[in-house]
């Protein structure tokens, strides 16, 4: 299918279906209604409606119709919520409501995927193929989910075991071009009627879409082998026990930057796509993601005791080339500074962490419901970054010892030696007790409040050879030893008010929490010494506090669903980013004071029994109040998009009397402009991307068509201090089959 192909078919579905929404139909059809939607936003199992909590709910239904198969899938459908996927497989930046990450700091989200929480960042990018139901939850969680629910919270539930031996299997083709294979089947083991399991095997590989010339191949090739296995054990109506196992193996490129803007004298711009990609060095970008976990139930009459253990494995290296990515011979290094040689760099991650909560929960039909518990991880966790020569020979990837032992020394390696070689462990231990009361004042009006309290404890070890801090004019010394502890208590006071069944009104105070940590030893002074304000060795905790008010409602017997919210939030210690180049670190500065405030609107509703329509808009308006360097004082906080706006048509059609229904389906996504650092040197203009979706599905079988980006809008994903843009993907298109059995 060519592109011309695709936009014609594209065109007369949209006609089709805006024909057949203003057609007359049948009275059956006006009865059409919206699906109820059970979350799990509270830790237990509640109507969307009854929830004080601005939610954006994916159902399983909701999932294969908008072909959500990874996490920018659907935040792309949430509004006031962006990602930025840059430079390898484990970095990407999920901002909710203006509050943002950067490289290395802990996420603005907690992430839950099967009620165990996500350890670190690098584990967020990974394929959706197996999901039940997907919930975004917006504004400070951290009274209910803890540190790094600051901004909000998602959480992922699988699909659970069944007792019905079930299989599905799916195959597609993209434009990359690209191959993918799935299957996942559950059912009970064996003759047993209560050990029942899950499995799910995911296999993507494409060669990518993003041409780096200079090579002849594209830049972003990606290929993906996943599983996952759950069994659960019921061997009575009080006991269940659930364990999970999950791994994944990505094997990708990274770092294939343009520098806009050089030589200096020419504006940053992040709305300049005119550079093609032209790295000479491929590099490697391989992650592998391990976990395993087990979660128990056991109902005590007076409330449901859960334990939930977690063991999780990250490693991931990358290499490829360094400032100005550019080929050898026309690098800066060669034709500017006349060094003769180019650079290339190496990073390696290496973390490993264990979790135990414990929690009891009451019973939710209560007029009185509680939630108490307890929380423990323990992280262990080696990073190291440098540079080495590069005189044409690759990328090479260097783990925990450098390629020479001693800066610009090559004795050991005459072609390919260390330049500079930074690296230090961590030995984290966090824990956390928490509860939430809810209380029925009425049989409308609820009030409820929850408290966390979370102690932080962080011990840095420099690990970098001492010749390498030398030479670079480095504070610290080999084998020193660095130790922080950061806590907070994390309140959240709730009044929910219920004046009918259709309408729910909700406002609060809530306070979320983000750890601060460490940047590698050094680098302080390698900031001062570049005239950077407000980055040193260590960052400081973050801590926000929102005022929130809302509401759902349930319109025209249940065919309209409007939801609207407004927020202010206030944070002290928000992040930003900044990348040295001549130690190769990614670093995170603090703002001493950002002040968010905006709101929410979005609307769904079934037009007719063939006809759903989907609106959201969010806006953020952030700005600088406090910052160490006081020229950023008033400007856009670092990746704030000023509003996103989301618009769907979704038309779902029989064909006849021949038991097949015709599916269409497009969004239309709009990200404002969008600020990247806190000098606001540069803004991207707004993006508007649309995808579409076509196909037609019988009893138990499936094929869709989709193309991404239809537009083909050429923009950049990302923009960094110093001119670095990663470009975003252009249009692709697809088509999937998928068999159910």
């Amino acid at each position: 299918m060519n592109v011309n192909t695709a936009q014609g078919l594209t065109l007369s579905l949209l006609a089709g279906a805006i024909a057949a929404a203003t057609a007359p139909a049948p009275a059956v059809a006006q009865q059409a209604t919206l699906e109820e939607v059970v979350v799990t936003a509270r830790r237990r199992d509640e109507s969307f409606q009854d929830v004080p909590v601005t939610i954006t709910a994916f159902s399983e239904q909701d999932i294969r119709d908008a072909g959500i198969e990874r996490p920018q899938d659907f935040i792309s459908l949430t509004p006031n919520v962006t990602l930025v996927e840059t430079q390898n497989q484990g970095t990407s930046f999920i901002t909710v409501r203006g509050i943002s990450q950067a490289r290395n700091s802990e996420p603005s989200v907690a992430v839950m995927v099967d009620g165990v929480l996500m350890s670190n960042p690098a584990q967020f990018t990974q394929e959706l193929f197996d999901v039940q139901q997907i919930e975004v939850l917006k504004g400070a969680q951290g009274a209910v989910y803890g540190r790094n629910a600051i901004g909000g919270a998602i959480v992922i539930t699988t699909r659970e075991p069944g007792d019905d031996p079930e299989a599905t299997f799916r195959l597609g083709y993209d434009s990359g071009p690209g191959a993918k294979a799935q299957i996942m089947g559950n059912g009970p083991l064996g003759d047993s009627d209560t050990l029942s399991y899950h499995a799910a095997l995911s296999y993507y590989d494409t060669d990518g879409w993003i041409e780096n010339p200079y090579l002849g191949e594209e830049a972003d090739p990606f290929k993906d082998t996943s599983a996952r296995l759950r069994l659960l054990w019921e061997p009575s109506d009080r006991l269940s026990a659930d364990a999970r196992l999950y791994y994944s193996k990505v094997e990708t490129q990274a770092l294939f930057f343009n520098i806009v803007g050089f030589p200096s004298a020419v504006p940053l711009d992040v709305n300049d796509t005119s550079l093609p990609v032209r790295v000479n060095n491929a590099g490697v970008n391989d992650r592998d993601l391990g976990q395993l976990s087990f979660k128990v139930d056991y109902d005590l009459d007076a409330a449901t005791f859960t334990s939930i253990t977690s063991f999780d494995q990250i490693e991931e290296i990358l290499t490829g080339d360094q400032y100005d990515f550019l080929p050898i011979p026309e690098s800066a290094n060669v034709t500017v500074f006349g060094l003769g040689d180019d650079w290339a760099q190496s990073q390696y991650l290496d973390v490993d962490t264990w979790s135990q909560e414990f929690r009891f929960t009451s019973d939710p039909d209560e007029r009185l419901r509680w939630i108490a518990g307890a929380y423990m991880i323990g992280t262990d966790r080696y990073i190291s970054t440098g540079n080495i020569v590069d005189r044409g020979l690759g990328a090479i990837p260097v783990y925990r010892t450098p390629r020479g032992n001693a800066p610009f020394d090559p004795s050991i390696y005459p072609d390919s030696f260390q330049t500079s070689f930074l690296a230090d462990s961590q030995d984290n231990f966090a824990w956390a007790l928490f509860g939430e009361i809810g209380y029925d004042l009425t049989d409308r009006l609820e009030l409820s409040f929850a408290l966390r309290y979370d102690e932080d404890t962080r011990e840095q070890t420099t690990l970098s050879p001492q010749p390498f801090l030398d030479f670079w004019g480095l504070t610290g010394t080999t084998g020193e030893v660095r130790e922080e502890t950061w806590d907070e208590a994390q309140p959240r006071l709730t009044l929910r008010f219920q004046p009918s069944d259709s309408l729910t009104l909700f406002g609060g105070y809530s306070k979320g929490f983000r750890s601060g940590g460490f940047n590698q030893t050094g680098v302080g002074d390698a900031a001062a010494a570049a005239g950077i304000a407000g980055v040193g060795d260590l960052f400081d905790a973050e801590i926000a506090e929102t005022l929130e008010f809302g509401l759902k409602s349930r319109l025209a017997e249940g065919r309209v669903n409007l939801n609207f919210s407004v927020f202010d939030t206030e944070a002290e210690g928000s992040y930003f980013f900044v990348f040295l180049p001549s130690t190769s670190t990614q670093n995170l500065g603090s703002l001493d004071q950002v002040d968010y405030q905006g709101f929410e609107l979005d609307v769904s509703a079934a037009l007719t029994d063939s006809l759903d329509v989907f609106f959201g808009y969010g806006y953020t308006d952030s700005e600088i109040k406090e910052a160490a360097d006081p020229t950023q004082v008033g400007n856009q906080a670092p990746l704030v998009s000023e509003d996103t706006l989301n618009v769907g048509l979704q038309y779902r059609r029989p064909l006849g009397g021949t038991g097949l229904e015709i599916f269409l389906r497009t969004d239309y996504q709009r990200i404002g402009d969008t600020w990247w650092e806190p000098a606001n040197v540069t803004v991207r203009n707004p993006v508007n991307l649309l995808d579409w979706r076509v196909g037609v599905e019988g009893e138990t079988w499936s094929v869709v068509g989709w193309q991404r980006n239809f537009n083909d809008v050429r923009y950049n994903a990302e923009f960094s201090p110093g001119g670095f843009v990663f470009k975003a993907k252009p249009r692709r298109w697809g088509i999937d089959f998928t068999k159910r059995f």
